[in-house]
């Protein structure tokens, strides 16, 4: 992992800030792409990780495309429209693909701007709180392209489709009230408290059992573009997973004993 993303792991939470402040933390350019793959590359096998917050450093979580590398011939943009679908097939676009594979939960804890890719950044994690100076916009349109990293498909999935046209057909920026009341966050807080609020959250994500957590996330991603017959199958072949566990019966001991549970992801 290169400093291009800060890791930071604590009681089974990791913390990762894309580090990129002086440019408001862009995700389109190949370094930084390959440093948040390789800062999620290894969790699915790490089963002391519970949860991931992931942040930006500075005044902005991220803002999407790198625009001094845009134009002709610039940054994803090839000048040959085959080969700028395979940069965009071979970069930025493993990345959503990345954040559906993940079974820990993650939480984007947005500190002012997400514009663009970095919205979309935002929407590939699980939950996303937002600190009060918090934006977003699905701004592509204004520069003359299109989502080409998975926000079109990520957008109306969050807010339903109308809301999804309108911000990216418009480009329009969207503040943390009206984010939280179309459902692209889940709550605002004060800046000055996001991290505390996002790893106050992560503290109570990680303190469950981490196989029947990690199953909870995959049946929820899963039900996301299933049919329900299809999706009772996968519930029922994870929850004889669950069963298993030792951490299950381990809750209900505690739950009878009238004392904390001992979740050791066994």
């Amino acid at each position: 992992m290169t400093d291009l993303v800060l890791s930071d792991r604590q009681d089974g939470i990791l913390t990762l800030t894309l580090n990129r402040p002086e440019l408001r933390n862009p995700i389109s350019d190949a370094d930084m792409v390959e440093a948040v793959l390789d800062a999620l590359a290894p969790l699915n096998g790490d089963i002391g990780v519970r949860c991931v917050i992931l942040t930006g450093a500075g005044p902005g979580f991220s803002s999407g495309g790198n625009i001094n590398k845009m134009g002709e011939a610039g940054g994803l943009n090839a000048g040959l429209p085959a080969q700028t679908r395979r940069n965009y097939k071979d970069g930025i676009q493993r990345l959503p693909l990345a954040f559906e594979a993940l079974e820990v939960p993650v939480i984007a804890a947005v500190n002012g701007a997400a514009i663009g890719a970095g919205c979309d950044l935002a929407l590939m994690c699980d939950i996303r709180i937002a600190g009060q100076s918090a934006k977003f916009a699905e701004s592509f349109v204004k520069l003359g392209i299109v989502p080409g990293d998975g926000g079109a498909w990520l957008l109306p999935r969050v807010v339903g489709f109308s809301k999804a046209c309108e911000m990216a057909l418009t480009g329009d920026l969207v503040d943390a009230e009206e984010a939280l009341a179309c459902g692209l966050v889940s709550k605002v807080v004060p800046d000055a408290g996001l991290m505390d609020a996002a790893r106050a959250l992560a503290a109570k994500i990680a303190a469950n059992p981490p196989h029947a957590m990690r199953l909870t996330k995959k049946l929820l991603r899963q039900g996301w573009r299933s049919t329900l017959d299809a999706h009772l199958d996968v519930a029922a072949a994870m929850q004889a997973l669950a069963h298993a566990t030792r951490d299950h019966n381990e809750a209900i001991a505690a739950f009878k004993e009238k004392r904390k549970p001992d979740f050791t992801g066994e």
